[in-house]
């Protein structure tokens, strides 16, 4: 039995236990009613949007959103491709923010990998909130038409995003199929950091073959065909838009608002630009590019106790280490894989080649890649048009551009790094020579192009721009 100081303990004990349980259901309760008052906060923001915005289907279906602001247009128009597939805009993001293996499993570890070697959320998060006030709010209803959307249908279960948010319109700014970060090698990734791959698991330990594990090639190019007044029946520019995808690739929509935005096109799920297509005095479509914007570098390492560093010059620089975690899904709930990157002052390393790593520099500007991608609908004439491309961020595709003043073009390439001509950046260059590391990512001034005005021929290019028709006097520019 138990004596008087015990049984004085005791009861403190449990009326201590007492205390947390109450304290618990305290604080789960104000949990779920804060949720439920900003979820309730929400909802009347997404309803006031919407009163905003009027989507009217033509006969085939496709969407032509209207709204008072731009914001408004991409509200609507991000609910409208909803409505289309949502199942592959969301796809889009988890491939982008790389957390496709929490929707398909093991094999896509490497994939994941891969993007998150240069997609960082918290980096994403800052660059948004230091983004211009003007792009925050049209990220912000980016977020806010996927949102109402998966609010007003319950029976749409999304495989990993439950909400979206406004920065993650950063992590997928540039619509063409496959971006610079998927000609990183998965292949050679998975050899080099499955070595020291640790994993925590509800699930399986064994990472799958990940042989071939690259996304099929979708296409081998578009082919664009502007046409100079001089050669036209009616004296006006003609566009000709033929992109090479499968057919569900992209959706099809209008956006327009009071503001001045009205663009139609192509646009790819998910993203609230329109990626190719026309407004009332412009129309533009892009071709994959072959400019070799992505620079290699081999890199001499030395392992030591103290650490891991790199040869840079006379000098040895500590090599920068970052845990990733990938989480994957399995049959017995979610396990991780867990990596320490590596990374030099030209970038991630993502393979190793006779006995050095190999590490990767390319164009990473997500914020003013979206400003490029948006600001192209809504010129209004070469010189506008221009003006985007001077932004020198679409690192993939060449362009081609007519307006109802006549005017065509052809950019070949948009983002070009000026690097050493001396060498050959075809292959992995030295990555202990300075004179390598002078790359400057800024895009190039002036890059090739061609500009043909009213009295000029046609042109037209494919994947490859050698088989341009531009014979003849012309502008260039």
């Amino acid at each position: 039995m138990a004596n008087g100081s015990q049984l004085n303990a005791l009861v403190t004990v449990i009326s201590m236990k007492k205390l947390i349980f109450i304290l618990a259901v305290a604080w789960s309760s104000s949990s779920i009613v804060a949720a439920r008052g900003a979820q309730k906060a929400d909802v009347a923001r997404w309803e006031h949007e919407a009163q905003n915005v009027t989507i009217v289907r033509d006969d085939w279906g496709i969407a032509h959103v209207y709204g008072k602001t731009d914001a408004d247009a991409v509200f609507g128009m991000e609910y409208a491709q909803a409505e289309d597939d949502f199942n592959r805009v969301e796809t889009n993001y988890i491939n982008a923010m790389g957390r496709l293996a929490e929707a398909e499993g093991e094999s896509k570890i490497y994939q994941d990998l891969r993007m998150k070697l240069f997609m960082d959320p918290e980096a994403l998060k800052k660059e948004y909130a230091e983004s211009p006030a003007w792009l925050k709010t049209l990220m912000d209803a980016f977020a806010d038409g996927l949102n109402y959307y998966i609010y007003r249908h319950p029976e749409v279960k999304p495989r990993v995003i439950k909400k979206f948010e406004p920065w993650m319109a950063l992590s997928f700014t540039e619509g063409s199929i496959g971006g610079d970060i998927e000609r990183v090698n998965l292949s050679q990734l998975a050899a080099f950091y499955g070595k020291n791959a640790q994993t925590s698991k509800n699930g399986a330990t064994t990472a799958s073959p990940i042989a071939n594990q690259d996304e099929d090639d979708e296409s081998g190019g578009s082919n664009g065909v502007a046409i100079a007044p001089s050669n036209t029946v009616d004296h006006h520019a003609l566009l000709l838009i033929n992109p090479h995808t499968s057919f569900y690739f992209r959706s099809e929509l209008q956006m327009a608002s009071d503001e001045g935005l009205d663009a139609y096109g192509a646009v790819t799920w998910g993203q609230f630009f329109v990626y190719q297509g026309f407004n009332p005095r412009i129309g533009w479509m892009h071709t994959s590019s072959g400019v070799n914007a992505i620079s290699e570098y081999l890199e001499t390492v030395e392992k030591e106790a103290a650490g891991t560093y790199y040869k840079y010059g006379n000098k040895r620089v500590p090599m920068i280490t970052k845990g990733v975690t990938v989480p994957y899904k399995t049959d017995h709930g979610v396990a991780e894989k867990k990596f320490a990157a590596y990374y030099t002052r030209h970038g991630p390393v993502i393979g190793e080649q006779d006995g050095k790593w190999v590490t990767i520099r390319l164009m990473q500007e997500p914020v003013k890649a979206l400003i490029q991608s948006y600001t192209r609908t809504k010129a209004e004439d070469y010189k506008s048009f221009r003006q985007t491309m001077e932004l020198h961020t679409n690192s993939s595709n060449n362009t081609i551009f007519a307006d109802s003043d006549g005017d065509i073009a052809y950019f070949h390439g948009n983002f070009i790094p000026r690097r050493d001509p001396e060498f050959d950046w075809t292959k992995p260059v030295d990555g202990s020579n300075p004179r390598h590391c002078d790359t400057k990512l800024t895009g190039s001034v002036g890059g090739p192009r061609v500009r043909r005005t009213r009295c000029g021929p046609r042109s037209r290019v494919a994947l490859r721009p050698h088989s341009m028709c531009a014979a003849g006097p012309g502008h260039g520019s």
